[in-house]
């Protein structure tokens, strides 16, 4: 009888040990398992465009155009900061009450996957820029633990304005006109490629969506 008990005890946890495995086994598939190649973005819908890689088309479709911010260590960060590089970008303000913290702390899960992997960036574009200042964006960058991989960046509000708007087309296009008087504040992130294309749009405060995203940026790296 002792026996059988003990048969039974081993048997329950065997059987556990192998659901736990299983379960870590299908975790590490999903978040592993994605297309071959990852689409083009050209327009505020973000209607994916599946292009080839070499193809001529790319020659003239929509990339983010140069630009000149000063980051939190006081450096300017232009396109010559991301060349031959993959980036992440977002657009935030250090006081945000609201998304902001949540966006930041997912962005950090693409920092720490990353962190060891000079070809990965993160940009985020302070959308208060006159408060945001050098110090400000310091202050904040040691208190969530940003590394050096991360720039945030201020500089001039029309500027940081017209790239969210005109270029990375984070902000849902309602039809309407909008002026530098109508705040920019969206949780969107976009995955920008070595040849300034983009090619993803995630929701910044859904977790499932960061980790799709950081599937995405493995995915990149490939081509």
């Amino acid at each position: 009888m002792k026996k059988l008990k003990n048969a039974k005890k081993y048997s329950f946890l065997f059987l556990v040990i192998l659901v736990f495995i299983g379960c870590k086994k299908n975790k590490e598939e999903d978040f592993t398992s994605r297309v071959n190649e990852l689409p083009y973005y050209d327009e505020a819908s973000f209607t994916p465009k599946w292009i080839a890689a070499k193809s001529d088309k790319l020659k003239s479709f929509h990339k983010i155009p140069n630009f000149s911010l000063t980051n939190q260590e006081g450096e300017t960060i232009t396109q010559k900061t991301f060349e031959n590089k993959i980036y992440v970008t977002d657009f935030f303000f250090t006081t945000c009450p609201g998304i902001c913290p949540m966006m930041t702390k997912n962005m950090t899960m693409v920092q720490e996957v990353f962190k060891n992997d000079d070809e990965i960036l993160m940009l985020s574009h302070s959308v208060t820029p006159t408060k945001d200042s050098v110090p400000q964006l310091k202050k904040y960058a040691i208190e969530k633990n940003i590394g050096k991989n991360w720039h945030l960046v201020t500089g001039d509000k029309k500027e940081i304005y017209d790239l969210g708007r005109k270029f990375y087309f984070v902000e849902e296009n309602l039809g309407e006109p909008k002026d530098l008087n109508d705040f920019l504040h969206t949780e969107n992130f976009i995955l920008v490629d070595k040849n300034k294309h983009i090619r993803g749009i995630y929701n910044g405060l859904n977790k499932n969506s960061v980790k799709q995203l950081i599937t995405d940026i493995k995915t990149l790296k490939k081509e």
